[in-house]
């Protein structure tokens, strides 16, 4: 019999630089591969495993919702949709979800909304803003919003009316900002992109810019929401409020599900037969994010990523100061990022061998998302794994 390693070369298109490691099981906050070595995991799937492996509340929900039905048609109204719905709303400042399969998806469906509504203000209303270095998702639409040409120019002609201004610097938004314009796209933390938080003023100056303009602002909170920072939405602890905001990573522990929530117009605009999914907030994934959003509002997990987020951030500027080669620590919560002044593949593959999953995000920056149910015993062990490794290159 072929190894797993083997047998996916074989027959799956090699669209990703796959790490040498065939996994075999989960528990908590590891991973296991084939051969039975444990890796202590700071990735969690790309900030998709909030609750870790083999968490006993999801599993059952899984296993009572299976054997009740797995799929239907969203031709018909299913319990568990609606009530992730009802916790999303309850929970925010919006007012209607849309359910759909990834945060690319999620992504669209912002767009989507964003140029019907624009078709409200006239016919020539389709111009986004969306921001360099930005990144939303694979297909065509997400790349066109995504402002990196490396992700695009294998892929062109994009999608017309995406313009790019500066995170963080709100007089290039209002430069491009025209009668034209429909929406803004924005993460309050840009995740691919090196792990960069939105400065405060910008948000704000987003918000009032799209009130004063009446544009959409959308926040592309697919990888920083879902209690990464420390609280449900990102733009929380901004305290700056969306029109729309794109979710999927951490929302159902692990199962694909992707929502686009929305308030005011832009939770009204969609009519029957303008959007569609068919798998979109599938009944077994509904009840794991039902699992993930009672256990971020009713328990103390929100405080704890507040907690353990500080104490990660202060373990790695230790290091920092030992270590010249970082060049900076930031981020929120538990989605944070190193900057090194070198690349940072080699540091990473090194943590690997010694059982710590890391990722990158841009050449030079390790990224750190664990988990959110990660404590500090566990983030002693990961410093400690970049400690030696850094300490032997």
């Amino acid at each position: 019999m072929e190894d797993t390693q083997t047998l996916s070369d074989k027959y799956i298109m090699q669209t990703y630089n796959r790490f040498k490691i065939s996994v075999e099981r989960g528990e908590g906050v590891n991973l296991y591969d084939e051969s039975g070595k444990k890796y202590l995991d700071f990735t969690a799937g790309i900030a998709v495993n909030s609750l870790g492996y083999g968490d006993e509340d999801c599993i059952n929900a899984a296993i009572e919702q299976l054997k009740k039905y797995n799929h239907c048609s969203n031709l018909y109204y299913s319990r568990p949709q609606a009530e992730v719905a009802e916790i999303l709303v309850k929970n925010s400042c919006f007012e209607k979800i849309f359910f759909c399969n990834s945060g690319a998806e999620a992504v669209e469906t912002m767009i989507k909304i964003s140029r019907k509504y624009g078709k409200t203000k006239g016919n020539n209303c389709s111009k986004i803003i969306t921001m360099k270095n930005s990144f939303h998702g694979r297909t065509t639409g997400a790349i066109t919003a995504t402002g990196q040409i490396k992700y695009q120019k294998a892929f062109t002609p994009l999608l017309p009316d995406i313009e790019y201004g500066e995170f963080n610097n709100i007089e290039s938004v209002k430069e491009l900002a025209d009668d034209r314009t429909c929406g803004i796209i924005v993460e309050p933390i840009q995740g691919e992109g090196g792990l960069y938080p939105a400065e405060r003023d910008f948000l704000e100056g987003l918000r009032r810019l799209s009130s004063e303009r009446n544009i959409l602002l959308c926040f592309d909170e697919v990888q920083c929401g879902i209690g990464r920072t420390g609280s449900l939405f990102a733009f929380e602890t901004y305290g700056v409020e969306p029109d729309m905001a794109a979710m999927a990573k951490g929302l159902a522990n692990g199962l694909p599900i992707g929502a686009c929530a929305a308030r005011g117009k832009a939770a009204t605009i969609l009519s029957p037969g303008d959007h569609a999914s068919t798998f979109g907030g599938n009944p077994v994934s509904c009840s794991c994010a039902k699992v993930v959003l009672k256990k971020l509002t009713e328990s103390n997990i929100l405080k704890q990523v507040q907690r353990t987020g500080e104490y990660l951030k202060s373990k790695l500027e230790r290091l920092k100061e030992k270590y010249p080669v970082i060049k900076d620590i930031r981020g929120k919560g538990l989605m944070v990022g190193m900057e090194l002044n070198i690349e940072a593949k080699e540091i990473m593959l090194k943590c690997i061998e010694k059982g710590l999953l890391v990722i990158g995000a841009g050449a030079k920056v390790i990224r750190f998302v664990p988990p959110l149910i990660i404590e500090e015993k566990d983030i002693d062990e990961a410093v400690n794994i970049i400690d030696i490794v850094l300490g032997e290159s």
